[in-house]
């Protein structure tokens, strides 16, 4: 039995199909840009009310307190000698970096100030105090 199609007109497929891979990129792209806004926001943290101006976090960290006076660093769940701890080794390695702290409106001002203390011992000098603008509404 004679074949039907010669040996010499097979030719390899040289050439790889892009799109699905840039299917992928950009349903991973689209990921990322809805689930951003919310890996900041992680922790439900009502704050007080004031005017200042905008801080861009090139290099921050965040430490939230929440109404139930526990403290978080960066979303994760810290404790007060772990976090001294933290901000100690963090103020020799990076003295530039900006912390970020966040309180509920409803916790006692001296939880506040024992954080202040925190990072003031840990020699970190710039740090902001996060509040919400008079304009948000509350959640």
């Amino acid at each position: 039995m004679a074949r039907k199609t010669p040996l010499t007109s097979l030719s390899q497929i040289s050439e790889i199909n892009l799109t699905p891979l840039m299917d992928l990129t950009f349903i991973l792209l689209i990921t990322f840009i809805i689930t951003f806004p919310l890996i900041e926001q992680g922790i439900s943290v009502d704050l007080p009310r004031g005017d200042a101006t905008d801080l861009s976090a090139r290099r921050a960290r965040t430490i939230s307190l929440n109404s139930r006076d526990q403290l978080f660093l960066d979303d994760a769940p810290i404790g007060e000698d772990m976090l001294r701890r933290r901000m100690i080794e963090l103020g020799k390695n990076d003295p530039s970096v900006s912390v970020m702290v966040r309180a509920d409106r409803r916790i006692a001002y001296g939880s506040v100030v024992r954080i202040l203390r925190i990072l003031h011992e840990a020699r970190i000098r710039n740090m902001a105090l996060i509040t919400r603008a008079d304009s948000e509404s509350s959640p």
